[in-house]
């Protein structure tokens, strides 16, 4: 029997992981991440549960990466430390996974192995092919799996762009060439299924780029993803043509280019680069500057100009921002905050909202259309997206013939299993999301999580006493210390009554020999949670610490 299994990505933006198991071997595709969304304060990354895999880690043959966004290659550090097996992706998906395993001390550990859009690899009872595919990253690709059962297609993350400006399009007539052999199962990026039309081409948003640099008299500074390698390729092309020289700033974006100019995705003519430290030395007009920090990010070089803390460039008026890229949902307040600042300083900003200054890298409801009708699908899978995209793109597939049940909306654990050309739904098996928490992975869970909640909103109350272990007369205390709760000294009032709370709980308590002091605590924390409720309608942290002497 043929199984596959998403470990992530069904369901949520992100934490894209698969699984194509077949008796003794197993195939694992991507690996990715996603970001903490506000419930989860303190987190700095999500991860896929791997637990599924480490019950199966004799099978697994290799992982192959669709290419080099974080949602697909972001987690593969954290797996390869459970799991020596090889890595298959391209030149420049590697390359930025190299820059990962350096931070993670995995360099000298890890098998990569570098593959071509074209090339097959035979993983076991798995043959491979590549299929290449046009995103907002250069060098991905979607995935022919020929197994026993019949051919799997897996799309990647794709659009189909007619006139992309790096001339990497989506191969169409490979796809369709296997529509053309039969295709047992399709599992197809979703992230855009709610969208009508078509993608926006590479090409119009150069067409705005260049107006941008046409009209634009002092400086000018592009803040794009750090992986949107054709994005920047666009600018350093209109820079040569319009005599301005580049400064490439913020750690990412330095790096990313470094790797693309070694793979060949991007050229610099020669002279037009410098450094942050010879600004100075040029005109405004004749400067422009790449830069990180298109999502607001605390810490990225963009935001650090804003607010004046940016050691080479300082923002002044005459400047144009240019944000070519979209407002990633849950980062709007931050991008706009930097949006203000930076009107603030006296500079124009450009962005999405109110130019054609970036396009989706994901395919749109007709886009998609034309691939179902290429690759005509026995049964199809959405994949990629929440779970309102993953419902849209079935119903497009029905829309255009396909019966109900061939149609599947999985999710992440689901077993879909092939047999004797029949799909069947089994499991599920373990699946979720794991936390990453500095050097913690997995320690901080739901409980963690409800307090932290609890502390960032309603502040946290600790009670100190110190009672006799055998008489339980009261030795010190009580002492009542609270953080992001009230003011102690304005409400004052409210944190004596609390002591006297605590203090008609030691008096109506019986008193074991030896103190009990876990139940004193409990009670302490229950009469307290309802008075804070009852006077100020808070509900802070509250921790009792009984100590029995």
């Amino acid at each position: 029997m043929l199984k596959v299994i998403p470990l992530g990505g069904l369901g949520e933006i992100g934490l894209n992981m698969m699984v194509v198991e077949q008796g003794p071997d197993l195939l694992v595709i991507d690996a990715g991440l996603m970001f903490p969304d506000d419930y989860m304060p303190g987190v700095d990354l999500v991860i896929p549960d791997f637990a599924y895999l480490k019950e199966n880690a004799e099978k697994i043959r290799g992982i192959i990466l669709t290419h080099g966004h974080e949602d697909h290659i972001g987690a593969v550090p954290f797996f390869l430390r459970h799991f020596s097996v090889p890595v298959f992706g391209t030149g420049f998906t590697l390359g930025l996974l190299e820059e990962k395993l350096k931070e993670h001390s995995l360099i000298e550990k890890v098998d990569l192995r570098r593959i071509r859009a074209g090339d097959v690899t035979r993983l076991g009872p798995f043959q491979v092919e590549y299929i290449r595919v046009n995103h907002s990253i250069v060098d991905g690709v979607g995935l022919a799996i020929e197994t026993s059962e019949g051919i799997l297609l897996h799309s990647g993350d794709f659009r189909i762009d007619p006139t992309p400006v790096d001339a990497q399009f989506t191969d169409l007539i490979r796809f369709a060439h296997f529509g053309e052999k039969g295709v047992l199962a399709f599992f197809s990026d979703s992230t855009n299924a709610e969208k009508e039309g078509y993608t926006l081409s590479e090409k119009d948003v150069k067409k705005t780029l260049e107006d941008l640099f046409r009209n634009s008299q002092g400086r000018l500074i592009v803040a794009s993803f750090a992986s949107n390698i054709t994005r920047i390729q666009q600018v350093v092309s209109l820079a040569q043509k319009f005599h301005r020289k580049v400064v490439f700033n913020g750690k990412s974006m330095v790096t990313n280019v470094g790797i693309a100019r070694e793979q060949g995705f991007i050229h610099l003519p020669e002279d037009i680069e410098i450094s942050e430290n010879q600004i100075g030395q040029f005109p405004d007009e004749k400067l422009v500057v790449v830069t990180t920090g298109s999502q607001g990010e605390p810490m990225s070089a963009l935001t650090r100009m804003a607010q004046r803390r940016h050691k080479g460039i300082k923002i002044k008026g005459g400047d144009t921002i240019i944000l070519s890229s979209r407002f990633i949902p849950g980062n709007e307040k931050a991008i706009t905050s930097v949006i203000n600042s930076l009107y603030r300083l006296g500079a124009d900003v450009v962005y999405e909202k109110v130019s054609d200054i970036h396009t989706s890298g994901h395919a749109r409801r007709e886009e998609l259309k034309c691939m179902l009708s290429l690759v005509k699908p026995r049964y199809f899978v959405p994949i990629h997206g929440e779970y309102r995209h993953l419902v849209k793109h079935a119903q497009i597939a029905r829309e255009m013939g396909m019966a109900n049940e061939r149609a599947l909306i999985a999710q992440d654990g689901d077993v879909i299993c092939f047999e004797d050309g029949a799909m069947q739904l089994e499991g599920p098996v373990t699946a979720g999301k794991i936390l990453v928490d500095g050097k913690g992975i997995g320690d901080v869970g739901d409980i963690i999580l409800k307090e932290r909640i609890k502390l960032s909103r309603h502040g946290m109350v600790v009670i100190l006493l110190a009672v006799d272990a055998k008489t339980g007369e009261t030795i010190y205390g009580p002492e009542i210390i609270s953080r992001g709760f009230v003011f102690e000294d304005q409400a004052r009032f409210i944190l004596e009554d609390a002591e006297c709370i605590v203090l008609e709980v030691l008096d109506e308590l019986e008193r074991p020999s030896p103190m009990d002091c876990s139940a004193v605590e409990s009670e302490i924390g229950r009469r307290l949670k309802r008075f804070f409720y009852k006077v100020i309608e808070r509900s802070p942290l509250i921790t009792p610490v009984v100590i029995a002497i």
